[in-house]
């Protein structure tokens, strides 16, 4: 994932992140320019200062429509998906990442193959896949491959 990141910053890419431990914090080691979301001031020690922005309101209601059991959250764990959504939609919730690569258990890219297996993580995938944005996901062998041809589509 830092050989992933470190190729991607080297052709320009702008890594969005949110600090969580494992793929989030192994991207942005390899990462050059980064946005990190975090769900409160300072999240897993990150001295970030993208959290609490100004759309966390229409965040949280963008997360609410995706979650399946968006009323059932805590505070915290609801501010964790509206990073999510920051990740995948920028800070204005107007800005889309070009593609999401993401690591989960169970592989999935897609709104309809996310279960408990794919985590917090299924917000973002399903937010990105709903709105056209593609998702690559580590866990399957065709994933850099994929990638490849998406960074080679950029350059054409």
């Amino acid at each position: 994932m830092r050989r992933v990141a470190s190729r991607l910053a080297a052709r320009g890419f702008i890594l969005r992140s949110g600090a969580a431990d494992g793929a989030d914090t192994a991207f942005e080691q390899g990462a050059g320019a980064k946005e990190i979301y975090l769900p409160w001031k300072g999240f897993n020690g990150s001295r970030s200062a993208l959290y609490d922005l100004p759309s966390k309101p229409y965040a949280a209601q963008l997360a609410g429509t995706i979650h399946p059991r968006w009323s059932a959250l805590k505070p915290a764990v609801k501010d964790l998906h509206c990073r999510n959504c920051w990740q995948v939609l920028g800070a204005d919730l107007a800005t889309p990442s070009e593609f999401v690569i993401c690591w989960t258990p169970d592989g999935a890219q897609t709104w309809q193959e996310r279960g408990r297996q794919t985590g917090g993580t299924g917000t973002a995938i399903a937010l990105a896949a709903s709105r056209g944005i593609p998702v690559i996901n580590l866990k399957r062998p065709d994933a850099i491959e994929r990638l490849a041809r998406l960074v080679l589509e950029r350059a054409s």
